[in-house]
């Protein structure tokens, strides 16, 4: 590793204190706000908030909801990756599997509550499929099957990829040694997998407990705590003091949902060698297994479906007739063209500053001894406490008499913070696995720091740089929690518009625009696998 050198604290510096202006001041400045009242400072808000019956019905509902939510959510996962790795069904099955399970994530989340509403509502496509109402959709039951899909692709990814370190010789171990089949499992599988299965049940708890799109769409009366904090921060009489003590409360889930993570890695096993074998062939297994994966992958797209057929219908459910009035409608209204544009522009800057800022981070942290440089480490994990609703509020109450007010400047940042640990941990693990001695022996053949960050480190990144840049595109394209407070009339991009445009039911316009942000997620999503496929052939 290479001493530590001016421009490597140009480059440490500014991150700090971006971090600083636009992390840990605004949570300063919300945590103040929520003790601050007439006559001074007090804790007579959080005594106000806790005494109010509403407010303690919607965080139980949040709780309840979300609790469900974690279970099934992860049951589903695990039987989705499970299928994945330990049979040997038709492996196209296990790729429409893997690519399937992750289109929900191309789309904002207030979607999925009027795509459940068009599929299971009154006239919804599966209700006439089956020639009655299966359930009552708005409330606990619209929630839970929103919050399902919307946490199963995350869950399943946290799964999936700790799959791939179970050395699989254990299982055939197990049989050869007359272990029963429940015994078997339980010692290869689940006890390996227990800390991330754990993981996986708080990801999605923490996910759906700080939501703000589903709720938004089919919620009904069944108050959580995302829509009384919208509520209260947006309704006739916005107060700022209480929001905020609603927004503190919001933490606190999280905080401890993190806590229990950092605690259930100690569970997580690790082998010295992973061997790959195929597993024992027992078409009874395969068979069921596939069967349900199947239906657990067409029970989730299939609520999607209406998505694509009402805007071609010319007044779904009740005119049938074919037409492409409602796309060129949307193409024609200069509105609507321009909130897509913003969001473009907002996901582009996203990408671009958000993956160097990132990427500059990571550098700092695993490639360089300057001091202090694990600060990046606990911010990481700050920005993975926070929900968005939480940070866009904290922003709304510093930044608001600023000229950062209603700009695409503050979206930019607040998105880039919000979605900062992932991208972060993507390039520290990449960077992590490079030989640490090249910016020594770069060093000692003539180049600086910086070119070897360019001509050796970069280079040898690019496929993370590139997932990077997807990955923040992606969730700056359908994120709403976060921008929520802070979009105004000139900077509203789709995933707000889509909340504007529910008030005044053009739900044909909804799915047009969220067609358009499923098709341009899917884009990229396509450009940057093929680019990291090029990227690791040419090596």
């Amino acid at each position: 590793m290479p001493k530590a050198k001016p421009e490597m604290r140009i480059i440490f510096i500014p991150i700090v204190l971006l971090f600083i202006v636009f992390l840990i001041l605004p949570l300063v400045v919300l945590f103040i706000r929520s003790f601050e009242t007439g006559q001074g400072y007090s804790v007579s808000n959080y005594l106000t908030i806790l005494k109010d019956q509403e407010i303690r019905e919607s965080i139980g509902n949040s709780m309840k909801v979300s609790g469900v939510t974690a279970l099934i959510t992860t049951v589903l996962a695990f039987i989705l990756a499970y299928s994945i790795h330990c049979t040997r069904i038709y492996r196209p099955l296990k790729s429409i599997i893997r690519t399937g399970i992750l289109i929900p994530m191309l789309l904002p989340t207030i979607t999925y509550g009027f795509a459940i509403m068009y599929s299971f509502g009154n006239q919804g496509l599966i209700t006439k499929i089956f020639g009655r109402n299966l359930f009552e959709i708005y409330g606990f039951n619209g929630l839970l099957i929103g919050y399902v899909i919307y946490t199963l692709p995350s869950a399943f990814l946290l799964i999936h990829n700790s799959f791939k370190y179970i050395d699989k010789k254990f299982i055939v171990v197990s049989k050869l040694m007359g272990d029963g089949t429940l015994r078997s499992f339980m010692n290869t599988i689940v006890r390996p997998l227990w800390g991330t299965l754990g993981g996986a049940f708080v990801l999605s708890f923490i996910l759906s407990f700080t939501d703000f799109g589903i709720p938004a769409s089919v919620g009904g009366t069944y108050n959580v705590v995302a829509t009384q904090l919208y509520q209260v921060m947006l309704g006739a009489i916005p107060d700022f003091n209480n929001g905020a003590v609603i927004a503190v409360l919001m933490l606190i889930p999280a905080a401890f949902g993190v806590v229990l993570l950092t605690y259930l890695e100690k569970f997580n096993f690790h082998y010295d060698k992973v061997t790959e074998i195929e597993m024992i062939p027992n078409k009874g297994r395969d068979s069921v297994l596939g069967l349900i994966s199947s239906v657990i992958l067409i029970g989730l797209l299939a609520v999607f479906a209406v998505m694509f057929v009402a805007p071609l219908m010319n007044g779904y459910p009740y005119d049938l007739t074919f037409t492409f009035k409602h796309f060129v409608d949307v193409f024609q209204s200069s509105d609507l063209i321009n909130v897509y544009k913003n969001s473009l522009l907002v996901a582009g800057l996203t990408a671009i500053v958000g993956t160097i800022v990132a990427y500059a981070a990571a550098i700092i942290n695993v490639r360089t001894p300057i001091k202090g440089k694990a600060t990046f480490d606990i911010l990481s994990m700050v920005t993975n406490t926070v929900p968005g609703m939480v940070l866009g509020l904290s922003y709304l109450l510093l930044f608001n008499n600023s000229s950062l007010k209603g700009t695409f400047t503050i979206l930019v940042l607040c998105t880039l913070v919000h979605y900062f640990t992932t991208p972060y941990l993507m390039a520290k693990n990449s960077l992590a696995k490079m030989n640490p001695s090249w910016e020594t022996t770069a060093e000692l053949l003539g180049d600086s720091w910086l070119q070897t960050i360019r001509r050796v480190i970069l280079p040898n990144s690019a496929s993370t740089v590139i997932e990077m840049v997807s990955y923040y595109f992606i969730n700056a394209m359908v994120t709403i929690s976060g921008i929520i407070f802070l979009v105004t009339a000139q900077t509203s991009v789709v995933a707000s518009k889509i909340k504007e445009l529910q008030h005044f039911a053009k739900f044909n316009e909804v799915f047009v625009l969220s067609i358009l942000i499923f098709c341009t997620n899917l884009i990229i999503k396509l450009l940057g696998d093929y680019l990291q496929k090029r990227q690791s052939n040419s090596r």
